[in-house]
Formats: C-alpha cells, sequence, structure tokens
C-alpha cells in the first residue's frame, strides 16, 4: 500500500479567508481533496472573527486529519492596522492547529508564489491559473474566489518543499545545485 500524506493549507485574512486540503499519494500524486473560502465581511466584532477562523481551521482539521498544516506568513505592508488584524487571524489558524497537535509550516507570500508559478511576483490569477492545471481541475470545479486557490497553493508550496531539496530555504538555483553535485551533471 502507497504512503499517503493529507496537507491542510490557509490564506488567513479577517475579510476572506482561502484554505485547501491536499492528498499526496506515495512519492508524487497530488490531488486535490477541498478547496475553498471563508467570508468574514458580514461579520463587525473583530472577535467574531477569529472565532469563525479558528471553528474553520478546527472543523477542517477534524474532517480531513492532515499531517500537516501550512500557513502564509502575513507580508509586510503599510498599514499597521491591517498588520495587526492579519497576524491575529493567523495566530487563531496556529492555536487551531497546536490544539490538535497538527505540525505548522509557514511560508512568505513571495515564497508561496514562487513554488507555484516559478515568479515571486505572480498575481492571484496566475497562481490560480497553475494551481487548476498542476491538480487537474476542470474550469466548472474552480471556485470564483481567488483565496481558495491561495489556500490551496500554500499546501503545495509546503508539499514541494518536503520533496524537493533544491526548492529548500538557502538553496541557490541550479548554480548550487551543480556545485553541490557536479556527478550529477554530463556535457
Amino acid at each position: 500500500m502507497e504512503s499517503e500524506r493529507i496537507i491542510l493549507g490557509i490564506d488567513p485574512g479577517t475579510t476572506i479567508m482561502g484554505f485547501g486540503v491536499i492528498r499526496i499519494v506515495g512519492k508524487s500524486k497530488v490531488e486535490m481533496v477541498e478547496m475553498g473560502a471563508l467570508h468574514l465581511a458580514k461579520y463587525q466584532d473583530h472577535a467574531l472573527k477569529l472565532k469563525k477562523i479558528f471553528d474553520k481551521c478546527v472543523q477542517l482539521i477534524e474532517t480531513h486529519a492532515p499531517d500537516e498544516m501550512a500557513v502564509e506568513a502575513p507580508f509586510f505592508g503599510k498599514n499597521v492596522q491591517s498588520m495587526l488584524k492579519l497576524g491575529r487571524a493567523q495566530g487563531v489558524a496556529f492555536a487551531a492547529a497546536l490544539s490538535r497537535d497538527l505540525h505548522i509550516a509557514e511560508y512568505a507570500p513571495r515564497k508561496i508564489k514562487k513554488s507555484i508559478t516559478g515568479s515571486g511576483a505572480a498575481s492571484k490569477e496566475q497562481v490560480q491559473g497553475m494551481v487548476q492545471r498542476l491538480l487537474n481541475i476542470p474550469s466548472e470545479k474552480m471556485p470564483k474566489n481567488l483565496d481558495a486557490s491561495d489556500g490551496i497553493a500554500v499546501a503545495l508550496c509546503h508539499h514541494y518543499q518536503l520533496t524537493n531539496p533544491t526548492m529548500q530555504k538557502g538553496a541557490g538555483g541550479w548554480k548550487a545545485f551543480i556545485k553541490e553535485n557536479p556527478s550529477r551533471v554530463k556535457f
């Protein structure tokens, strides 16, 4: 029987939280299990939004029993209040995972985009297009909300970091690979 790994990806936000669950079978077969977005704009109370994020993360963990959770790190913007709110959203997602003894990994937005599209400056639409291609998702099953595909992208990024050592933090691309593996280069 082939091994199986399930990864939950979270794109935290206090207006919309994107999430995605992927299953990896064997070493390389990746399939989407669930993808969606939690819409929070209708709630005025910030504490209630955080409770909804926590509850949704716990529900996803209990439903899918992931092996790990990957979360997008808040990006550094000019608005301190937005950063504070994003940090709180990320914190309650962390708390949900920790309450279920789930390992957590955190990735910068540029790292996620680069691992999915090859460019750290990719647009949300480019990320969604690559997610759709990588997981062979029919157009009619793709959510309209781009935060949902961002959630799946976070999970995919984590999978790629675990399975491809040349993508690990600190890797210097092809030059570093060639330097570290001269016997694998053929001219």
